[in-house]
Protein backbone atom coordinates (compact mmCIF):
# COMPACT_ATOMS: atom_id res chain seq x y z
CA UNK A 1 0.00 0.00 0.00
CA UNK A 2 1.45 3.54 -1.18
CA UNK A 3 1.15 6.47 1.21
CA UNK A 4 1.10 9.69 -0.60
CA UNK A 5 1.53 13.10 1.70
CA UNK A 6 1.30 16.01 -0.21
CA UNK A 7 2.53 19.26 0.99
CA UNK A 8 3.31 23.13 -0.39
CA UNK A 9 -0.35 24.53 -0.48
CA UNK A 10 -1.47 28.11 1.09
CA UNK A 11 -3.42 31.29 0.05
CA UNK A 12 -1.27 33.15 -2.74
CA UNK A 13 -2.72 36.14 -4.66
CA UNK A 14 -3.83 35.78 -8.29
CA UNK A 15 -0.22 35.72 -10.41
CA UNK A 16 1.75 34.26 -7.70
CA UNK A 17 4.03 30.91 -7.95
CA UNK A 18 3.74 27.68 -6.15
CA UNK A 19 5.09 24.14 -5.75
CA UNK A 20 3.20 21.48 -4.42
CA UNK A 21 5.37 18.26 -3.33
CA UNK A 22 3.93 14.61 -2.71
CA UNK A 23 6.15 11.96 -0.88
CA UNK A 24 5.61 8.44 -1.77
CA UNK A 25 6.56 5.62 0.53
CA UNK A 26 7.44 2.14 -1.57
CA UNK A 27 9.46 0.53 -3.12
CA UNK A 28 7.67 1.13 -7.00
CA UNK A 29 8.01 4.64 -7.52
CA UNK A 30 10.38 4.80 -9.92
CA UNK A 31 8.22 2.86 -11.86
CA UNK A 32 4.76 4.32 -11.31
CA UNK A 33 3.28 6.69 -13.33
CA UNK A 34 2.18 10.00 -11.19
CA UNK A 35 -0.43 12.27 -11.37
CA UNK A 36 -1.72 15.56 -9.50
CA UNK A 37 -5.58 15.70 -9.09
CA UNK A 38 -7.40 18.68 -7.70
CA UNK A 39 -11.21 19.17 -6.67
CA UNK A 40 -12.73 22.71 -6.02
CA UNK A 41 -15.64 23.34 -4.33
CA UNK A 42 -18.91 21.93 -5.66
CA UNK A 43 -16.83 20.05 -8.82
CA UNK A 44 -15.97 16.74 -9.16
CA UNK A 45 -11.90 15.75 -9.06
CA UNK A 46 -10.43 16.39 -12.34
CA UNK A 47 -6.70 15.43 -13.20
CA UNK A 48 -4.69 18.24 -13.08
CA UNK A 49 -1.16 16.95 -14.79
CA UNK A 50 0.57 13.03 -15.34
CA UNK A 51 4.10 11.84 -15.59
CA UNK A 52 4.72 8.49 -16.32
CA UNK A 53 7.93 6.27 -15.44
CA UNK A 54 9.53 7.37 -18.84
CA UNK A 55 8.53 11.33 -18.54
CA UNK A 56 6.22 12.05 -20.65
CA UNK A 57 3.86 14.53 -19.39
CA UNK A 58 0.33 15.85 -20.40
CA UNK A 59 -1.75 18.48 -19.11
CA UNK A 60 -5.13 19.66 -18.37
CA UNK A 61 -6.34 22.12 -20.95
CA UNK A 62 -6.74 24.91 -18.25
CA UNK A 63 -3.51 24.68 -16.78
CA UNK A 64 -1.39 24.14 -20.15
CA UNK A 65 1.10 26.99 -20.62
CA UNK A 66 1.26 27.55 -16.40
CA UNK A 67 1.57 24.32 -14.67
CA UNK A 68 4.53 21.63 -14.98
CA UNK A 69 5.08 18.16 -13.22
CA UNK A 70 8.43 16.88 -12.69
CA UNK A 71 9.64 14.01 -10.64
CA UNK A 72 12.32 12.75 -8.51
CA UNK A 73 12.93 9.29 -8.31
CA UNK A 74 16.10 9.15 -6.01
CA UNK A 75 13.17 11.10 -3.58
CA UNK A 76 10.01 8.90 -4.06
CA UNK A 77 8.12 12.76 -4.74
CA UNK A 78 6.81 14.00 -7.35
CA UNK A 79 6.30 18.07 -7.79
CA UNK A 80 3.49 20.44 -9.25
CA UNK A 81 4.89 23.77 -9.91
CA UNK A 82 2.22 25.98 -10.75
CA UNK A 83 2.64 29.57 -12.02
CA UNK A 84 0.38 32.59 -12.80
CA UNK A 85 -2.36 31.42 -10.61
CA UNK A 86 -5.88 32.13 -10.96
CA UNK A 87 -8.77 32.54 -8.88
CA UNK A 88 -10.08 29.44 -10.79
CA UNK A 89 -7.68 27.13 -9.93
CA UNK A 90 -8.30 27.67 -6.20
CA UNK A 91 -8.91 23.61 -4.83
CA UNK A 92 -7.67 20.60 -2.80
CA UNK A 93 -4.81 19.27 -4.51
CA UNK A 94 -4.18 15.71 -4.64
CA UNK A 95 -1.60 12.87 -5.99
CA UNK A 96 -2.11 9.51 -6.86
CA UNK A 97 -0.49 6.54 -8.42
CA UNK A 98 -1.61 6.63 -12.21
CA UNK A 99 -1.72 4.42 -15.00
CA UNK A 100 -1.45 5.84 -17.62
CA UNK A 101 -3.12 4.87 -20.84
CA UNK A 102 -3.64 6.23 -24.77
CA UNK A 103 -7.23 6.95 -23.91
CA UNK A 104 -7.47 7.78 -19.79
CA UNK A 105 -5.77 8.16 -17.03
CA UNK A 106 -6.27 5.71 -14.04
CA UNK A 107 -5.82 6.56 -10.29
CA UNK A 108 -4.93 3.47 -8.76
CA UNK A 109 -4.06 4.58 -4.78
CA UNK A 110 -5.70 5.79 -2.08
CA UNK A 111 -6.66 9.27 -1.76
CA UNK A 112 -4.68 11.01 0.45
CA UNK A 113 -5.58 14.05 2.46
CA UNK A 114 -4.56 16.52 -0.32
CA UNK A 115 -3.09 20.07 0.39
CA UNK A 116 -5.12 23.33 -0.48
CA UNK A 117 -4.36 26.32 -2.53
CA UNK A 118 -6.63 29.22 -2.18
CA UNK A 119 -5.76 31.81 -4.73
CA UNK A 120 -7.48 35.23 -3.91
CA UNK A 121 -6.54 38.79 -3.49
Amino acid sequence: QVQLLESGGGLVQPGDSVRLSCAASGSTFSINDMGWYRQAPGKQRELVAAITSGGRTNYADSVKGRFAISRDNAKNTVYLQMNSLKPEDTAVYYCNVVKVLSFRTIPISSWGQGTQVTVSS
